[in-house]
């Protein structure tokens, strides 16, 4: 198990929730919240601020906070801070862009999307294409082995491609697909390629050039910050697109595609959540140095403890894991024989182990699986998980295996 260098004691320390005494493998859901970040939120709701303007003290600290999180963000995914969008969720965002283009999508036009991905990146796209008569593509990912291979998206693609969509990681199983190829791929047709990070941004070391990203979206609820959606784009790519919006509403980029007053306090949050991000590993440097330091410690840290807990999990009778790709975040999901997974997520409540199940609004993978009706149990790992966790975890399943 990868843990040499990375003090995973010092790190829960940091988190209060986790005082409570549960074993949390719910992350895929929504991380648990650091208390510099409550302290960030608790902060700006206690402190004076106003619309955002240059006149009032209240106005330039509003100002100065979406400043400070723009780059925050650009800081974490390797993006432009004037193409940082806030948004109301991933979702919200995926379906502004979604909208915003199809405008200018015709009849015969085609969108690519894929069987592994979250419905927040499927759905807005599919509608999108409904609307505007243009032909949606689905690319099949292998449910053996959970791999999206890249040629599953490259058959589908043609001249008429107007855009592809696919997940930098599945939030069911983890897999994580060859994007820069698949991005390639979609700029050689002449489309746009758009990646959802909202599984694979707490994980990695994100970088959405190097994806090939032309939208890239994630949730900052995910990596320890408050609930805001997040999307990075080329200012220059933004500033082609018309969204809708009120009349007096800036048109400058990246405000249009933001409705009404910004949550300045979850906005701190989000610079809060990046900045305890960098500092998990102690190193030097700018700060998107340090969190390529600490996100790489934490992959490292997450996949060894990944391989450990599925070692033990393989060896309960009965139990089937799902997913074997080559590259995959730290999520492990199992169903086993004889056992509803929603009995097992409720018995392993019963020992403070909260490992959720169902479909986690990834309905097409579950489907492809043979898991639409009845669901999986997920367990996903976060850098607060300790190796006792997965002890608590592996004796609870056991235990209700056993009767």
């Amino acid at each position: 198990m990868a843990t040499t260098g990375y003090d995973v004691a010092a790190v829960r320390a940091q988190f209060p929730a986790l005082a409570e005494g549960a074993a949390h493998f719910d992350g895929p859901g929504g991380s648990q919240t650091p208390a510099v970040v409550a302290g960030a939120v608790a902060g700006t709701l206690r402190s004076a601020v106003a619309n955002q303007g240059s006149t009032t003290l209240a106005e330039q600290r509003a100002a100065g906070i979406v400043r400070d999180a723009r780059s925050a963000v650009a800081d974490l995914l390797t993006a432009d801070p004037g193409g940082v969008v806030f948004g109301q969720s991933m979702t919200a965002l995926c379906y502004k862009i979604a909208y915003t283009l199809a405008r200018g999508w015709h009849a015969g036009d085609e969108v690519v999307v894929t069987r592994l991905d979250h419905d927040g990146h499927i759905r807005p796209w599919v509608q999108a294409a409904e609307l505007a008569g243009a032909t949606v593509r689905w690319a099949e990912f292998d449910p053996a082995t959970g791999e999206l291979p890249v040629s599953a998206v490259t058959e589908l693609l043609s001249d008429r491609t107007r855009l592809v969509a696919v997940t930098a990681a599945s939030n069911l199983l983890g897999t994580c697909p060859d994007l820069p190829a698949i991005g390639r791929a979609a700029h050689d047709a002449g489309a746009l390629f758009s990646v959802d990070g909202v599984h694979y941004t707490p994980h990695s070391v994100v970088d959405v050039g190097a994806l090939g990203a032309d939208f890239y979206f994630c949730s900052a609820y995910k990596f320890f910050g408050p609930h805001i959606g997040l999307l990075a784009a080329a200012p220059e790519l933004l500033e082609s697109l018309h969204p809708d919006k009120l009349r007096p509403q800036s048109d400058l980029v990246p405000g249009r595609f933001e409705w009404g007053t910004l949550p300045y306090e979850l906005l701190a949050g989000v610079t809060a959540a990046v900045d305890f991000i960098a500092d998990l590993q102690p190193s030097g440097g700018s700060r998107r140095e340090r969190l390529e330091v600490s996100l790489g410690a934490v992959e490292a840290y997450e996949t060894g403890l990944r391989e450990e807990l599925e070692a033990r999990l393989a060896e309960i009778p009965g139990l089937r894991l799902y997913g074997h790709a080559a590259r995959r975040t730290p999520t492990s999901l199992f169903t086993v024989a004889g056992i509803t997974p929603r009995a097992i997520y409720e018995g392993l409540a019963a020992r403070s182990v909260n490992a959720p199940a169902g479909t986690f609004y990834a309905y097409e993978c579950a489907v492809r699986l043979g898991l639409a009706d009845t669901g999986a149990v997920r367990a996903g790992l976060a850098p607060y998980t300790h190796a006792a966790d997965l002890d608590r975890l592996v004796t609870g399943v056991r235990e209700l295996v056993a009767g």
